[in-house]
């Protein structure tokens, strides 16, 4: 019988499955490494917070660490991990090269949650009133980022358009990079149907962590232009109750301030139960403007048999050339027009949501993605030290950037330590 591997994740927060999408790929992640048996830990420099999930319940062992601290080379030593996962390429560029240095056999693999860079580029383009071009992901952050990626022995990507990105731009091996989206069993017949039905469905949803910048840029897009146009269409189809709830954790001031009764624009904050909040909605609206990966909330209304109207950025990489579970467009009076019609059609609803299931099913299937994920994971453990040494690109950054990073750390652990020899 093979020993069990043991995966050790340096994670950028605790897991929060039920506050963002990040968290939910987290703990998939800790669960398809746990269903193979292999032993998990999970050490994070962040604080602990209100919506954390207990990773006890699903057998990890936890660890506290700190950054620019000597004492992470001897926890790493000690750990014997085979497979380290940095979890964000922010934790890659703290402890990666302490993992390459203390712990060289173990493999390094990134999970970038979505491309970082690309996501604060087209912010930056909304921000600057600019058309989004591909160069502008040569930013700082851009740099950093795709340095950490060409260090790792391997990259999972959420979004398949951003595999192509790092492919064809930043010119990453196809070697050393997995796309790995969502997971999930496709709904039975015997499942689906016992979501709520078309008539027993009310009002409009959106969902998002608000301290995630694309989720706050779009509640304040649908509160100032686009659920102004909406509620227009729907009080000419004669819909004048309908609500828009607006879900999400950490609901800052500026956003509860927005809660308006007359308008039926209702901060709702946390959800407890995404799903209960979701699968009740008859509709999900959510106009994003920017950001990358693929969108949690919109996976959710797929599986929760909610239809989704929403933007190009939106649905990007979710769907491939299936055709979408709502409407798609950027267009203010479209996205009105669209949402009234879809509220109150149930032949289309119900296409719409037929749409949907059949994403989730070919997609997001978990019997592919599960065990694809570990036999890549075990070829990749298998092909480590060959495949570093044919990447070229991914030595030189390890023997420049490292060393920069190396020593900027072990500055810090010094100021921080002056007493130390």
């Amino acid at each position: 019988m093979n020993t069990p591997l043991h995966v050790l994740i340096i994670g950028y927060v605790w897991p929060e499955p039920n506050s963002s999408a990040a968290g939910y790929r987290m703990l998939q992640l800790i669960q398809s490494f746990r269903k193979s048996e292999w032993k998990v830990s999970f050490a994070t420099p962040a604080q602990p917070t209100e919506h954390m999930t207990d990773l006890s319940t699903h057998q990890v062992t936890c660890h506290s660490i700190q950054v620019n601290d000597d004492t992470f080379n001897q926890f790493i030593a000690d750990a014997n991990a085979d497979i380290v996962v940095f979890d964000r390429f922010m934790m890659e560029e703290q402890f990666g090269w302490r993992v390459e240095k203390h712990s060289p056999n173990s493999l390094r693999a990134l999970n970038t949650e979505d491309l970082h860079s690309l996501r604060e580029a087209r912010h930056n383009a909304i921000k600057q009133n600019s058309t989004f071009n591909i160069e502008d992901m040569h930013s700082d952050i851009g740099i950093r980022e795709i340095a950490a990626i060409h260090r790792s022995d391997l990259t999972l990507m959420v979004s398949e358009h951003e595999c192509k990105i790092l492919q064809e731009h930043f010119h990453v091996p196809a070697s050393h990079v997995m796309h790995l989206p969502f997971m999930t069993h496709s709904l039975s017949e015997e499942e689906k149907a016992l979501r709520p039905s078309f008539e027993n469905r009310q009002h409009l949803i959106w969902i998002g962590n608000f301290r995630h910048a694309p989720n706050w840029d779009a509640v304040l897009q649908l509160k100032q232009t686009f659920w102004p146009a909406i509620r227009k269409k729907l009080k000419e189809n004669g819909l004048s109750d309908v609500e828009l709830h607006i879900y999400g954790a950490y609901p800052p001031p500026k956003a509860t301030q927005l809660h308006n009764e007359k308008e039926r624009f209702l901060i709702k904050g946390w959800a407890e139960n995404v799903t209960d909040v979701m699968q009740n909605a008859k509709l999900c609206v959510a106009p994003i403007r920017f950001g990358a990966g693929i969108k949690g909330k919109l996976y959710d209304a797929m599986l929760c048999g909610t239809p989704s109207i929403t933007s190009p950025i939106g649905a990007e990489s979710m769907h491939g050339s299936l055709p979408w579970n709502g409407i798609i467009t950027s267009d203010i009076e479209e996205f009105a027009s669209a949402t009234a019609s879809l509220y109150q059609d149930q032949e289309s609803w119900n296409l719409m949501q037929k749409n949907g299931d059949r994403i989730i099913e070919e997609k997001y299937e978990i019997n592919h993605w599960e065990p694809s994920l570990i036999k890549r994971l075990k070829l990749q453990l298998s092909l480590k030290e060959p495949l570093r040494n044919a990447h070229f690109l991914g030595k030189m950054m390890r023997h420049h950037s490292m060393k920069s990073t190396q020593y900027m750390s072990q500055w810090i652990t010094l100021k921080n330590n002056p007493t130390n020899d």
